[in-house]
């Protein structure tokens, strides 16, 4: 799979660490208990299409990146700096 970097160009995903999906999660309260916080950090969707994934690019410039990626079929449709993309 190759993921086009905004700063470096088109690259392996090699070069690249998943970072999770790149969204914001809602992180429970301290003290919501165990079942709250065990949902928190285990518990994720896990769709079958397009998805915006949270990646870093660790062997390249150290960008963080929002990529948009078909689960299926692992095409790459977007890349952008993650401190660009809209909330």
């Amino acid at each position: 799979m190759r993921i086009t970097c905004p700063i470096c160009g088109a690259r392996d995903s090699r070069e690249f660490s998943y970072r999770g999906a790149a969204l914001a999660l809602q992180r429970p309260a301290p003290d919501a208990g165990d079942d709250a916080w065990a949902d928190y950090v285990h518990l994720r969707e896990n769709p079958a299409g397009d998805t915006r994934e949270l990646w870093y690019h660790e062997g390249g410039c150290g960008a963080w990146i929002v990529v948009t990626r078909n689960t299926v079929t692992h095409e790459v449709r977007s890349a952008e700096l993650a401190a660009e993309v809209a909330r």
